[in-house]
């Protein structure tokens, strides 16, 4: 089976869908008689590509955004007519339009955040979201949701059959190149904490978690620091004004992006991970986190309490005094911590990209034949 792969997000330092993106390529690589052909309108990033040795790249070097736009409605469907692809994937709530009439195709939905949470997103980012969903879900021979609260939120909003629809949940990957304390020392970590791991933007709900963080008496400050990881992203969320302002540098490390090694090393040692979304369509940072045996705290809307399962304790985001409690809780409550991070080997039994992939090969092969049986 020849797959071809919108995968544009392989081109950009990886976050949440193209983490995802990546890993279901390299399990779907492992899967009998299929040959992965990704398409890119920018070089894929160079580990990306090393990590995928057997998939077939095609990639240009339009970096604009207005010309990604039109390298997805131009070179890439071309590229899947002449490879001749048995079938197009597209892992990031778009399919191109101009595809060939008779090749099948599938869309992933990871999330509503435009009808959700859309005063969270960049104006741009919402219309093309509002715009683009639409056409590929109706456009798509199938459409995969990665949570069950997504799939609703889908039916709801589309109307689209349940026949249509199947919810593939995202895997778990393995721990892997965790380095000692001393790593984290390096970076003034020297002493417990808990972790924030997401982009700075609005929809990740930091400013509400850093305030109910300074309400906190100074003993349980005293007790676990909080650790920030994640790229810039939008809103013009001032890390460091707000950090000062609430009088917290001495318990707070903004540590920006950084690499698999020190993610997995800061999971890992972390006494809980802390997620207060405003809406998540999966939250793949809890099942990061969960795989190193660490406990969550989380929202109590969207899917996260889907995905957290009874490995965290749920918070309403938008209330700081939720927040405040939760975090009050997680960080005294030792007997509780160790009872929750106890039930996250059971709970991540559900998360398999081995699993996904074969899933996601099932949907490739029930549409195919369809087609022809058509």
């Amino acid at each position: 089976m020849k797959i071809g792969v919108d995968a544009r997000l392989l081109s950009r330092p990886l976050t949440g869908i193209g983490r995802y993106t990546l890993e279901m390529c390299r399990a779907l690589s492992n899967e009998p008689n299929v040959s992965l052909y990704l398409y890119s309108p920018e070089p894929i990033q160079t580990d990306v590509a090393l990590s995928l040795p057997s998939a077939n790249i095609r990639t240009k070097n339009w970096n604009n955004g207005l010309f990604r736009q039109l390298w997805g409605e131009s070179y890439l469907p071309l590229w899947a007519k002449k490879d001749e692809v048995d079938v197009f994937w597209g892992p990031a709530h778009r399919l191109p339009r101009c595809l060939p009439g008779t090749m099948p195709r599938v869309v992933t939905i990871h999330d509503l955040v435009w009808k959700y949470a859309g005063s969270t997103m960049r104006p741009l980012s919402r219309l093309l979201e509002r715009y683009q969903m639409p056409v590929a879900v109706h456009a798509a021979d199938a459409v995969v949701a990665v949570s069950k609260a997504t799939a609703d939120a889908v039916k709801e909003e589309f109307f689209i059959s349940s026949n249509k629809l199947s919810v593939i949940l995202s895997g778990a990957s393995l721990p892997k190149g965790v380095s000692s304390g001393v790593v984290l020392q390096q970076k003034s970590i020297d002493r417990p904490y808990f972790l924030f791991v997401g982009t700075l933007e609005p929809r990740k709900n930091l400013i509400r978690l850093l305030t109910a963080y300074s309400l906190l008496g100074e003993s349980l400050k005293d007790q676990a620091m909080l650790v920030i990881a994640g790229g810039k992203g939008w809103g013009g969320i001032d890390l460091n004004d707000t950090v000062s302002g609430l009088g917290l540098r001495k318990y707070v490390r903004v540590l920006g992006y950084v690499d698999e090694t020190m993610l997995a090393s800061l999971y890992a040692n972390a006494l809980f991970l802390a997620m207060p979304s405003l809406y998540e369509g999966f939250g793949l940072p809890l099942v990061e986190a969960m795989v190193h045996g660490t406990p969550v705290l989380t929202s109590d809307n969207s899917s996260m309490p889907e995905v957290a399962g009874n490995a965290g304790l749920l918070i309403h985001p938008f209330a700081i005094p939720s927040i405040k409690n939760g975090l009050e809780t997680l960080i005294a409550n030792n007997d509780l911590r160790r009872n929750l991070a106890g039930n996250t080997r059971e709970n991540i039994t559900r998360f398999s990209w081995t699993t996904a992939a074969k899933q996601l090969v099932s949907v490739f092969e029930k549409i195919i034949s369809a087609r022809k049986n058509g």
